[in-house]
């Protein structure tokens, strides 16, 4: 029974809404920086093989796509750490963890270091709606190309000439305009949808998006929690300075007692 009682107090002393956000954090940066990775890989093997198959037209492309990808790599070990230590912070905070320890108090220190994780979780769920909205860019090109393709298969369509079809992948500035062939019209266009690298990346990078969008919804998550934690430590160091403040007046009254005692004692 007693082994169960521990249990019960130790499992109250879980902060389950730090671990939910926590969670969807990592499944989020993990979604967008493992499918980006790859779709960005593929896009490469896209715009080389149909595009620009000339390397130094899209040279600068190719650079900027390798810098993305060290990016990625720095975001998912940045917020691995992160979401740990807002875990750790959130054991902390929470008030059975505080009922366990039942000298614990607040610091000056403690309380700063709270009001930094929530301008610091600010700072980044506004950085992350940037991320989400950027991520959202290849998936509407991608749909274009599909949308495209679609049409082109379509028996009501009723297309006489699908050559007069194209895409033209420069206007978007992803290529120069010096970039050959530049575009894709009719069956090329239609092979190039059926690629296996065009319907990956095209789903990886559906599925990035709707990551960057998890971790968005995490932020704002833990930015809540985190907001609550200060609000919670600032009202429990003014309780801690009243109760300190109303020891010392009992003290304070019970010594005036004490000594009012003796003086009547000696009087009489």
């Amino acid at each position: 029974m007693g082994c169960f009682e521990c249990c019960i107090k130790c499992l109250g002393g879980v902060p389950y809404a730090s671990l939910v956000a926590t969670i969807l954090c990592f499944s989020g940066v993990a979604l967008f920086c493992g499918c980006g990775h790859v779709a960005l890989t593929g896009t490469v093997t896209i715009l080389e093989t149909h595009f620009s198959k000339v390397a130094s037209d899209h040279a600068m492309l190719t650079d900027v796509i390798q810098l993305m990808q060290y990016v990625i790599y720095g975001i998912a070990s940045f917020f691995f750490l992160y979401g740990i230590i807002l875990l750790a912070e959130g054991f902390y905070t929470t008030s059975a963890v505080k009922e366990l320890h039942s000298e614990f108090k607040t610091t000056i220190c403690g309380r700063c270091i709270s009001g930094m994780f929530v301008f610091l979780t600010y700072i980044l769920g506004v950085a992350w709606l940037g991320v989400f909205g950027f991520s959202a860019v290849p998936v509407f090109l991608f749909y274009n190309m599909w949308s495209t393709c679609a049409t082109m298969r379509s028996p009501m369509a009723n297309l006489t000439n699908i050559d007069s079809i194209c895409v033209d992948v420069r206007q978007y500035g992803i290529i120069p305009w010096n970039a050959t062939p530049g575009k894709a019209c009719g069956s090329t266009l239609g092979d190039i949808c059926n690629t296996s690298e065009f319907y990956l990346s095209y789903h990886l990078y559906i599925v990035a998006c709707a990551g960057a969008g998890a971790t968005v919804i995490a932020l704002i998550h833990f930015l809540m929690i985190l907001s609550a934690n200060w609000a919670y430590l600032k009202d429990a160091s003014q309780m801690h300075a009243y109760q300190d403040i109303k020891m010392k007046e009992e003290r304070e009254l019970q010594d005036i007692t004490s000594r009012s005692k003796e003086c009547l004692n000696s009087y009489t």
